[in-house]
């Protein structure tokens, strides 16, 4: 008997469930791998191949504090923190990202994201580009659940959609990103880190796996003859992704990162992997994860890292527990791809929801501010070593080029090789949806 059992999770739509896989019966009592799977969607929560790394930064990084620095603002605008100059002329940004500074040619900062509805902290406008209002039946899908239905899995045994998403008080913070209308079959694939080791047949042949395999395609065939909902062709999707995970090991070699080289793992470092408060862990070996799973076949995988909601000590949150983390981690991340060869191919972005006060409140701290944020993007065969979008004096609004969150999934999907204008995926009332509504690729990135 295969299990894995993990602690309870309460869900953000109010279910519990224990993180618990059986290989026994497969599907026949217990809860099988499908069975999670599906939990998981319900709870809404090689080298050839073209893949995005979106790494959310959970509760909205402070811009001007990275990438957009004022030195000619007041004092309670400009804050603390100095620009350094990068490998690029001209482009300057925080002293404490100095790994990213050294390799700018190789990033591009966008100063002027916008299309945040408010200051509520919720990713999905990180992974559809959409808000939460006037959505189509079933809702919005992200972008990792898209490229699941449009280009499906390069491997059987590895899912097109991998989200390192872990269990965060804040619901949200948590989140991989969801299906949305297109079903619980494309929703992301979430491995658990206690789990891991028992994504494997143990104790099991592959043999005894396949005569149970057919036993059960026996049954949904009984059950099809009766099926006038469509519901078993979810349930397939599951079942092969199941099988796929369980009789192939490059999912869980891709997750073993004691399988890389000493030198990388210590260039990536460890992080902290307890969650922030009610966010994310710190986990830098989750920016290596993500590397490997996309080589060794996945389409997109987000990665949820930190609680950057600053209201107070803004500065010494960013330079003692956040900043040098991310720029460890995102800077060996990039390098990485270089040096692998998968820079023309992978395409990598680092945001959060909105961006953050230019005024510094008494707490030292910066609010909620949807007006303007930042991101930075690397990879895919962009044009890098630029800077996007300029703002004010005071950093809250955008003077030139505003990029919103829409364009930056658009330009993404175009270099995976989608055209926007004509790509479409029908919502449960059989309309046609475009992926990225209106919104263009981005002329300066292409």
């Amino acid at each position: 008997m295969l299990s894995i059992l993990g602690r309870g999770t309460r869900l953000c739509d109010g279910l519990t469930r224990r993180d618990a896989l059986r290989i026994g019966a497969l599907g026949i009592g217990g809860l099988a791998l499908p069975d999670l799977l599906r939990a998981e969607a319900a709870s809404g929560t090689g080298k050839s191949h073209k893949a995005i790394i979106m790494i959310y930064m959970c509760g909205a990084p402070p811009h001007q504090d990275m990438y957009d620095l004022k030195m000619d603002a007041p004092a309670e605008i400009r804050g603390e923190f100095k620009p350094i100059d990068t490998s690029v002329s001209g482009i300057q940004i925080c002293e404490h990202l100095p790994r990213l500074a050294r390799i700018m040619d190789k990033l591009v900062p966008i100063r002027t994201v916008v299309g945040s509805p408010n200051g509520s902290h919720d990713s999905f406008i990180c992974y559809t580009g959409r808000t939460v209002n006037r959505q189509p039946p079933g809702g919005w899908p992200s972008v990792g659940s898209s490229l699941s239905k449009l280009l499906g899995p390069t491997s059987p045994g590895v899912p097109p959609f991998v989200g390192l998403a872990p269990r965060t008080g804040h619901p949200p913070y948590g989140s991989p990103g969801h299906p949305g209308f297109l079903g619980p079959a494309h929703s992301a694939f979430r491995p658990n880190g206690e789990g891991q080791a028992d994504m494997q047949l143990n104790g099991i042949t592959a043999d005894r796996l396949q005569d149970r395999q057919r036993l059960l395609d026996s049954m949904d065939r009984l059950r099809r003859d009766v099926d006038a909902s469509g519901s078993i062709d979810a349930l397939d999707a599951f079942t092969r992704q199941a099988i796929g995970v369980l009789t192939s090991s490059k999912l869980v070699d891709a997750l073993d990162t004691s399988q890389e080289d000493p030198r990388v793992r210590e260039r990536y470092g460890q992080g902290d992997a307890k969650n922030y408060g009610d966010g994310a862990p710190r986990n830098l070996e989750h920016f290596l994860i993500a590397r490997r799973l996309v080589e060794a076949g996945a389409r997109c995988v987000t990665l949820n890292f930190g609680r950057w909601d600053f209201h107070s000590n803004n500065f010494s949150e960013f330079k003692n527990t956040h900043g040098p983390l991310f720029d460890q981690g995102l800077s060996a991340l990039v390098e990485d791809l270089h040096e692998r060869g998968l820079d023309k191919d992978v395409s990598v972005v680092a945001w959060g929801e909105f961006g953050r006060t230019p005024i510094i409140n008494k707490d030292a701290g910066r609010d909620h501010w949807p007006q303007v944020g930042g991101a930075l993007l690397a990879g895919g065969g962009m044009k890098m070593g630029q800077v996007i979008g300029a703002t004010d004096r005071l950093g809250g609004t955008p003077i030139e080029r505003p990029v919103h969150f829409g364009e930056v999934l658009a330009t993404l999907y175009h270099q995976l090789g989608l055209d926007t204008s004509h790509t479409t995926l029908k919502d449960l009332a059989g309309r046609p949806q475009y992926l990225a509504d209106d919104h263009q690729p981005m002329r300066e990135l292409i």
